[in-house]
């Protein structure tokens, strides 16, 4: 196994029964598969949902906004102005890996629409913009503290199978490194377009917190019950 190969950790019972249910979580800038993988226990999700856990790594890249420097990222970032500067390219090479994890999941068994994509900041940025172009029907996408990139195409682009895909997105009222204001405006751009988004702000900065954890817990329990 390569030292890029995703990270898998499976929740139920016993961890040996087959999953059921799938969850790809991409981590944010400059982290890696392992930064979410210590969520999982935390979420304490009841032991029949038997769901595997996937945390993939992104490609190492030159990051303009940080000197060049390489670093995980899932695209470039060239301006501060996060939200109007897309790097396209980058952004749709990793809405493909995406969606290639997404079709090794269904190939392994788990339905589409139980496969849920989560991410953080641009994890998230990528869950948003992979899942809801994803040719099949998700359980639902999880966006934490993050925005949605390529937005003036995605009424283009939208996969008719996710118009109506359950959306759970959380900011940070002091988040540092996306203003809150960012996602904000993804909300109701989303919202406008007949998404159901359910939003969450919570008393923190550009990171995770208990509050959030048990949200995310009662919402992927709703959308994955059987």
């Amino acid at each position: 196994m390569s030292d890029d190969s995703p990270i898998i950790l499976q929740t139920g019972s016993d961890g040996s029964a087959r999953a059921d249910a799938a969850v790809i979580w991409l981590h944010g800038l400059g982290a890696d598969g392992n930064d979410f993988v210590p969520v999982v226990p935390e979420l304490a999700l009841p032991a029949a949902l038997n769901i595997r856990f996937v945390f993939p790594h992104a490609p190492v890249r030159p990051i303009t906004i940080n000197g060049g420097y390489p670093m995980r990222g899932w695209y470039d970032i060239t301006s501060l102005d996060i939200a109007n500067r897309d790097d396209v390219e980058g952004i749709n090479e990793s809405g493909q890996l995406l969606a290639g994890l997404c079709d090794e999941q269904i190939a392994q068994g788990v339905p589409a629409e139980r496969i849920v994509v989560a991410g953080f900041s641009q994890g998230g940025a990528i869950a948003l913009h992979g899942g809801l172009r994803y040719a099949q029907r998700l359980g639902g996408i999880i966006a934490l503290s993050t925005y949605l990139p390529m937005k003036q195409s995605l009424e283009q682009e939208a996969s008719a199978a996710n118009r109506d895909t359950p959306v759970f997105m959380a900011h940070g009222l002091n988040d540092e490194v996306i203003a809150p204001q960012f996602g904000r405006q993804s909300r109701m751009l989303l919202e406008q377009q007949g998404y159901p988004v359910q939003w969450h702000e919570y008393a923190m900065g550009h990171s995770v917190c208990g509050e959030e954890i048990r949200d995310i817990s009662d919402w992927l329990c709703r959308v994955l019950a059987d």
